[in-house]
């Protein structure tokens, strides 16, 4: 779905822009292409820059209160500096590489709930105007689809996700927000764990896996999380024995919540194996609170090939970009 609207600045009678994304999805740190189409207004006018604003739903913790608004994470001048005569049509063609922790907003051509958009803005004789807003689609890298595949493989079930402002301390984390992918357990790790979140954070030169385990604890027992990082490259993924890997890494997970649980080790880090890791911590997000996302229909046969999603929190993909877009005109409301 694309928004088409008069420069709100210029009055009726001004250029229009309507940009069209190449289809099919786009990866992290990968290209993203497409044509800005511009038509000219009732008079002549100096197109001085156009830009692409690459931005985010993302929520917003305060205390126990929850608040969601749209974030920009992205920027890029794809063109400017010519005169669009009076009715003019005009096509500019652009590749941008999107940023490397860009959250994923689907699985095996399932939406996951994460709502991004590509906004095109245009700025014409010092005057600005948001003018056109499309639906970004991420699928994954396979370095994180092996990741998600394996977790289906062992059990566990796609819950929701979500953004979260904030960053994961100690990494090299660029974005202001995080992605969690929350699952539910596998059979054989439900009598220790509640949840599993799964952040990625992903680089050039590799990826760090972030797992969280939440563990409510009971009338005589404290919840506590447990939370381990482990890196991986990029190459070499289709020779890797993700499952036995992953598992491994869900059983480290495990068993230091079991052995720190009790001495109130709530948001520390274990070590993880590949380039390395360290100990780290979400910065001023983790109060013990589960972080809530977009709701998703029930899942079937877990994370691996063969989910079904079907509807996003109640939302057909189509009015994803309504819900982002409503969001934009809310903030202009309140400018």
């Amino acid at each position: 779905m694309v928004f088409k609207r008069l420069l709100g600045s210029l009055g009726v009678g001004g250029p229009t822009v309507d940009t069209v994304l190449d289809p099919g999805p786009v990866h992290p740190g990968g290209p993203l292409t497409g044509q800005v189409h511009l038509r000219g207004g009732t008079a002549d006018f100096e197109i001085e820059q156009i830009t692409l604003e690459l931005v985010a739903r993302v929520e917003d913790e305060h205390g126990d209160e929850e608040r969601e608004g749209v974030v920009l994470f992205d920027r890029f001048t794809v063109g400017g500096g010519f005169r669009l005569a009076e009715g003019e049509h005009r096509s500019l063609p652009f590749t941008v590489h999107l940023p490397w922790e860009t959250p994923i907003t689907e699985l095996y051509g399932q939406p996951l709930g994460i709502i991004l958009g590509v906004r095109t803005g245009l700025e014409v004789a010092s005057a600005k105007d948001k003018g056109d807003l499309d639906q970004l689609t991420v699928a994954p890298l396979p370095a994180q689809e092996a990741v998600l595949e394996a977790l289906g493989q062992l059990g566990f079930g796609f819950k929701s996700a979500d953004l979260e402002l904030g960053h994961v301390g100690g990494t090299g984390q660029r974005l202001p927000f995080y992605q969690e992918i929350e699952l539910t357990p596998a059979p054989q790790y439900a009598h220790a764990i509640n949840e599993l979140e799964v952040t990625f954070l992903a680089s050039p030169g590799g990826m760090d896996v972030v797992l969280e385990a939440d563990k409510r604890g009971g009338p005589f027992s404290s919840g506590e999380d447990a939370l381990t990082l482990f890196t991986v490259g990029h190459e070499g993924v289709e020779h890797r024995d993700w499952n036995a890997e992953v598992g491994d890494w869900i059983r480290r997970l495990v068993e230091r919540r079991a052995a720190y649980g009790s001495y109130g080790s709530h948001g520390s880090y274990g070590h993880g194996h590949g380039y390395g890791s360290a100990d780290h911590h979400h910065d001023g997000h983790h109060d013990g609170g589960r972080r809530s996302g977009p709701s998703t229909a029930a899942v079937v046969g877990g994370v691996a090939a063969g989910v079904a999603v079907g509807v996003v929190g109640g939302m057909v993909a189509a009015e994803v970009v309504d819900e982002i877009g409503d969001a934009f005109e809310d903030e202009e409301d309140e400018d």
